[in-house]
């Protein structure tokens, strides 16, 4: 379960912030999440959780962003939406797809006091 390390990141970034911008709790913490990430968003809620037992961000909301994919088509020279990797082209039915976005995750935004 990788979510259990990417919850233990975002608490390692938390802190870090708490220390430089002297901050004491968080309340609310946005995500966003690509499509394309490979991430599951129920395990990540269940293991935010578990990793923020005993710490700033104890009790704190977690709010999902959910980033749609994208990629550029090769066959017809233009950018489409995609579910998964290894889709094919909605619009030729072309494989040749790069994609551009949808695969990351980043701390968006912290509401802190």
């Amino acid at each position: 379960m990788h979510e259990m390390s990417l919850c233990e990141g975002i608490l390692q970034v938390i802190e870090a912030e708490s220390a430089r911008q002297g901050f004491n709790k968080v309340k609310t913490v946005w995500l966003e999440i690509g499509d394309l990430s490979g991430v599951e968003i129920e395990s990540m809620r269940f293991c935010y959780d578990a990793v923020t037992r005993n710490s700033l961000a104890q009790g704190s909301s977690l709010n999902i962003i959910n980033l749609p994919g994208q990629a550029w088509c090769m066959q017809c020279s233009k950018a489409v939406n995609v579910k998964q990797r290894f889709d094919e082209c909605p619009d030729c039915g072309s494989y040749q797809l790069q994609v551009t976005s949808g695969d990351e995750m980043r701390i968006k935004e912290l509401e802190v006091e």
